[in-house]
Protein backbone atom coordinates (compact mmCIF):
# COMPACT_ATOMS: atom_id res chain seq x y z
CA UNK A 1 0.00 0.00 0.00
CA UNK A 2 1.12 3.49 -0.86
CA UNK A 3 1.85 6.45 1.69
CA UNK A 4 -0.97 7.93 -0.18
CA UNK A 5 -3.13 5.12 0.01
CA UNK A 6 -2.24 4.50 3.88
CA UNK A 7 -3.30 7.87 4.23
CA UNK A 8 -6.89 7.80 2.71
CA UNK A 9 -7.63 4.84 4.65
CA UNK A 10 -6.30 6.83 8.10
CA UNK A 11 -8.00 9.49 7.03
CA UNK A 12 -11.48 7.66 6.10
CA UNK A 13 -11.10 5.45 9.16
CA UNK A 14 -10.66 8.46 11.58
CA UNK A 15 -12.88 10.86 10.30
CA UNK A 16 -15.74 8.50 11.21
CA UNK A 17 -14.48 7.56 14.15
CA UNK A 18 -14.17 11.29 15.35
CA UNK A 19 -17.47 12.47 13.63
CA UNK A 20 -18.92 9.14 15.62
CA UNK A 21 -17.39 10.44 19.18
CA UNK A 22 -18.88 13.60 19.15
CA UNK A 23 -21.82 12.52 17.59
CA UNK A 24 -22.32 14.53 14.47
CA UNK A 25 -24.62 13.05 11.30
CA UNK A 26 -22.95 13.80 8.07
CA UNK A 27 -25.14 16.74 7.42
CA UNK A 28 -24.44 18.33 11.23
CA UNK A 29 -20.63 17.65 10.42
CA UNK A 30 -21.43 19.07 6.91
CA UNK A 31 -23.00 22.15 8.20
CA UNK A 32 -20.24 22.71 10.75
CA UNK A 33 -17.71 22.40 8.42
CA UNK A 34 -18.94 23.97 5.16
CA UNK A 35 -17.65 20.97 3.41
CA UNK A 36 -20.73 18.99 1.11
CA UNK A 37 -22.33 16.17 2.80
CA UNK A 38 -21.21 13.84 -0.67
CA UNK A 39 -17.42 15.18 0.46
CA UNK A 40 -18.11 13.53 3.53
CA UNK A 41 -19.00 10.54 2.39
CA UNK A 42 -16.41 10.30 -0.21
CA UNK A 43 -13.44 10.93 2.39
CA UNK A 44 -15.02 8.30 4.97
CA UNK A 45 -15.06 5.84 2.06
CA UNK A 46 -11.99 6.55 1.06
CA UNK A 47 -12.56 7.01 -2.20
CA UNK A 48 -11.11 10.69 -2.15
CA UNK A 49 -7.81 12.80 -0.63
CA UNK A 50 -9.16 15.90 0.10
CA UNK A 51 -7.37 19.26 -0.21
CA UNK A 52 -5.62 20.61 3.18
CA UNK A 53 -8.04 23.36 3.37
CA UNK A 54 -11.06 21.03 3.53
CA UNK A 55 -8.95 18.72 5.90
CA UNK A 56 -8.50 21.63 7.97
CA UNK A 57 -11.81 22.27 7.86
CA UNK A 58 -13.41 19.42 8.83
CA UNK A 59 -10.69 18.80 11.42
CA UNK A 60 -11.75 22.41 13.57
CA UNK A 61 -15.57 21.17 13.11
CA UNK A 62 -14.58 18.24 15.18
CA UNK A 63 -12.53 20.04 17.41
CA UNK A 64 -8.84 18.16 16.87
CA UNK A 65 -5.87 18.40 15.61
CA UNK A 66 -5.55 17.60 11.25
CA UNK A 67 -2.35 15.26 13.13
CA UNK A 68 -5.73 13.50 14.97
CA UNK A 69 -7.19 13.31 11.26
CA UNK A 70 -4.06 12.41 9.38
CA UNK A 71 -2.54 9.92 11.54
CA UNK A 72 -1.92 6.61 10.09
CA UNK A 73 0.17 4.78 13.25
CA UNK A 74 -0.48 0.76 13.54
CA UNK A 75 -1.10 -0.28 17.11
CA UNK A 76 -0.99 1.51 20.37
CA UNK A 77 0.24 5.15 19.64
CA UNK A 78 3.12 6.43 22.22
CA UNK A 79 3.94 9.59 22.27
CA UNK A 80 7.38 10.79 24.25
CA UNK A 81 8.18 14.52 24.80
CA UNK A 82 11.49 14.81 26.24
CA UNK A 83 12.05 17.62 28.66
CA UNK A 84 13.09 20.69 26.31
CA UNK A 85 10.09 19.80 24.20
CA UNK A 86 7.95 20.77 27.32
CA UNK A 87 6.14 24.36 26.61
CA UNK A 88 6.77 27.17 28.74
CA UNK A 89 3.25 29.18 29.36
CA UNK A 90 3.95 31.41 31.92
CA UNK A 91 6.83 32.75 34.58
CA UNK A 92 7.45 35.49 36.55
CA UNK A 93 10.28 36.74 37.50
CA UNK A 94 10.06 35.29 40.99
CA UNK A 95 10.06 31.92 39.64
CA UNK A 96 6.41 30.75 39.19
CA UNK A 97 6.05 29.32 36.45
CA UNK A 98 3.16 26.72 34.40
CA UNK A 99 4.43 24.27 31.92
CA UNK A 100 2.31 22.21 29.16
CA UNK A 101 4.07 19.09 29.54
CA UNK A 102 1.37 16.86 27.34
CA UNK A 103 -1.76 16.90 25.36
CA UNK A 104 -4.59 14.95 24.25
CA UNK A 105 -7.40 15.43 22.09
CA UNK A 106 -9.32 12.29 24.78
CA UNK A 107 -12.75 13.79 26.79
CA UNK A 108 -14.30 12.18 29.36
CA UNK A 109 -13.59 12.06 33.06
CA UNK A 110 -10.39 12.37 33.75
CA UNK A 111 -8.14 10.86 36.77
CA UNK A 112 -4.84 12.14 38.25
CA UNK A 113 -2.34 9.59 40.17
CA UNK A 114 0.98 9.97 41.71
CA UNK A 115 3.05 7.26 41.43
CA UNK A 116 6.58 5.65 43.05
CA UNK A 117 7.90 2.55 41.79
CA UNK A 118 10.65 0.64 44.03
CA UNK A 119 14.06 -0.64 41.86
CA UNK A 120 12.74 -4.23 40.37
CA UNK A 121 8.88 -3.26 40.92
CA UNK A 122 6.57 -3.12 38.21
CA UNK A 123 2.39 -2.71 37.73
CA UNK A 124 0.55 -4.10 35.11
CA UNK A 125 -2.90 -3.27 33.64
CA UNK A 126 -5.34 -4.68 31.29
CA UNK A 127 -6.47 -3.08 28.56
CA UNK A 128 -8.82 -0.18 29.41
CA UNK A 129 -11.79 0.93 27.29
CA UNK A 130 -11.40 1.67 23.87
CA UNK A 131 -10.70 5.35 23.61
CA UNK A 132 -9.36 5.33 27.23
CA UNK A 133 -5.84 7.63 26.92
CA UNK A 134 -2.82 7.60 29.61
CA UNK A 135 -0.57 10.68 30.04
CA UNK A 136 2.78 10.61 32.34
CA UNK A 137 5.21 12.76 33.39
CA UNK A 138 8.32 11.20 34.72
CA UNK A 139 9.47 13.60 37.93
CA UNK A 140 12.50 10.84 39.42
CA UNK A 141 14.52 8.20 38.35
CA UNK A 142 13.75 6.19 35.20
CA UNK A 143 10.06 4.44 34.27
CA UNK A 144 10.23 1.54 31.89
CA UNK A 145 6.49 1.97 29.77
CA UNK A 146 5.20 -1.38 28.61
CA UNK A 147 2.37 -1.03 25.93
CA UNK A 148 1.33 -3.95 23.92
CA UNK A 149 4.84 -5.71 24.34
CA UNK A 150 6.70 -2.81 23.26
CA UNK A 151 9.31 -0.95 26.29
CA UNK A 152 9.80 2.48 26.44
CA UNK A 153 12.20 3.89 28.64
CA UNK A 154 10.82 7.41 30.20
CA UNK A 155 13.72 9.53 31.92
CA UNK A 156 12.86 11.68 34.45
CA UNK A 157 11.41 15.04 32.82
CA UNK A 158 10.18 13.55 29.80
CA UNK A 159 6.25 13.07 29.36
CA UNK A 160 4.60 10.47 27.17
CA UNK A 161 0.69 9.80 26.37
CA UNK A 162 -0.95 6.71 24.24
CA UNK A 163 -4.03 4.71 24.10
CA UNK A 164 -4.29 2.51 26.89
CA UNK A 165 -7.33 -0.39 25.02
CA UNK A 166 -4.09 -2.85 24.67
CA UNK A 167 -2.42 -4.37 27.77
CA UNK A 168 0.39 -1.97 29.37
CA UNK A 169 2.55 -1.90 32.65
CA UNK A 170 5.00 0.03 34.52
CA UNK A 171 8.52 -0.26 35.43
CA UNK A 172 11.23 0.26 37.55
CA UNK A 173 14.17 -0.89 35.81
CA UNK A 174 16.57 1.33 37.78
CA UNK A 175 18.48 1.43 40.96
CA UNK A 176 16.57 4.51 42.78
CA UNK A 177 13.25 4.84 42.98
CA UNK A 178 10.75 6.10 39.98
CA UNK A 179 8.75 8.87 40.57
CA UNK A 180 5.17 10.07 38.00
CA UNK A 181 2.26 11.93 37.90
CA UNK A 182 0.38 10.46 35.67
CA UNK A 183 -3.74 11.20 34.56
CA UNK A 184 -5.90 8.81 32.91
CA UNK A 185 -8.50 10.06 30.27
CA UNK A 186 -11.67 7.27 30.19
CA UNK A 187 -14.10 7.93 27.37
CA UNK A 188 -17.71 8.67 28.62
CA UNK A 189 -20.11 6.10 28.63
CA UNK A 190 -22.59 5.93 25.96
CA UNK A 191 -26.11 5.60 26.60
CA UNK A 192 -28.22 2.41 23.97
CA UNK A 193 -28.97 4.08 20.81
CA UNK A 194 -26.90 7.07 21.23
Amino acid sequence: MSDLDQLTQSLARNLKRWRGERGFTLDALAARAGVSRGMIIRIEQARTNPSVGTTVKLADALGVSITALLDYEQGPQVRLVPEEQAVRMWSTEAGSSTTLLVGTEARGPIELWSWRLMPGDASASDPHPEGTVELLHVTAGRMTLVVDGEAHHVPAGTSATFEAHVPHSYRNDGDEPAEMTMAVSIPPVRREGK
